[in-house]
């Protein structure tokens, strides 16, 4: 279990380079997405990029991957988007020092209906993030398998989406529909949003697996990331240990590949930043 604790104000830092909000969204379930959003954040945290992972699925797997099990703390994501309480009373810390952590709750569940009845339902993350995000480098949102509200948040919150894509059959239909969804987003309630980047998860080296990833980097080219995440049976051994891949086996195919992906995604920012 990682040595987290409630924090009251997020830690003090020196100034750091303007802050990217980077969803990781997908409506489609088992796509290797909370993986993806534990482990990339993991991996920029250990490259001393100051990060936070906010955590916006009911589930809350994002948080137990990281030691901290759903409904343990205090303060969570759902109290800050629906009571309005300041997201700096949700931070917890991590076992990685550049890594804090907005949780989940159970309460999750029905907030899609509670946010209905408010205004400004689509921007609630938007504005908790603000007085926060200047001391993280990056901060990564982990959405829930739907196109709901709570996704609704983390785009129009977002600069950037990275979609993780599973390598089968289904893909494509999958990915028309979150394109779908993004380019409504861009079209209304965040004009600046854009897609970084699509990541090809659980990749197993077989003829099916291949004929999708040469399609999508045939149609998405340079959107789609060099780095592909494998199949690999660590990965999906670590979130029972409460760790992120990088302190359950940094040796493992699956943590290399998320170091590199992180390396990717930090020299592309870096040099769209220029």
């Amino acid at each position: 279990m990682a040595n987290a604790a409630p924090r009251s104000r997020a830690r003090a830092r020196p100034a750091t380079p303007p802050t990217r909000v980077l969803t990781i969204a997908n409506q489609k379930g088992g796509v290797g997405k909370t993986t993806t959003a534990v482990n990339l954040a993991a991996s920029l945290a250990a490259a001393e990029r100051r990060t936070l992972l906010v955590d916006l699925d009911p589930q809350g797997n994002a948080g137990s991957a990281l030691g901290i099990r759903r409904d343990e703390s205090e303060t969570s994501i759902y109290e800050v988007l629906l009571d309005g309480r300041p997201l700096e009373e949700a931070l917890r810390q991590t076992e990685l020092k550049f890594l804090d952590l907005v949780p989940a709750s159970q309460h999750l569940v029905g907030a899609e209906i509670e946010l209905a009845v408010h205004e400004d339902r689509e921007r609630r993350l938007q504005a908790a993030l603000g007085p926060v995000a200047g001391a993280y480098e990056f901060v990564i949102v982990d959405c829930p398998p739907s196109l709901g509200l709570l996704t609704l948040n983390g785009l129009v919150a977002a600069q950037g989406v990275m979609i993780p894509l599973q390598c089968e059959y289904y893909a494509l239909e999958g990915l028309a529909d979150v394109l779908k969804t993004i380019e409504l987003v861009k079209a209304s309630a965040n004009p600046e949003l854009v897609v970084d980047g699509i990541v090809l998860t659980m990749f197993s080296p077989n003829n099916l697996a291949n004929q999708v990833a040469d399609e999508i980097r045939k149609t998405f080219g340079r959107q789609c990331f060099k780095t592909v995440i494998p199949r690999n049976v660590r990965l999906s051994e670590a979130p029972s240990h409460g760790k992120p891949i990088l302190l359950y086996d940094v040796t493992s195919k699956g943590c290399q590949s998320y170091l590199a992906l992180a390396r990717e995604v930090a020299s592309r920012l870096d040099k769209g930043a220029r």
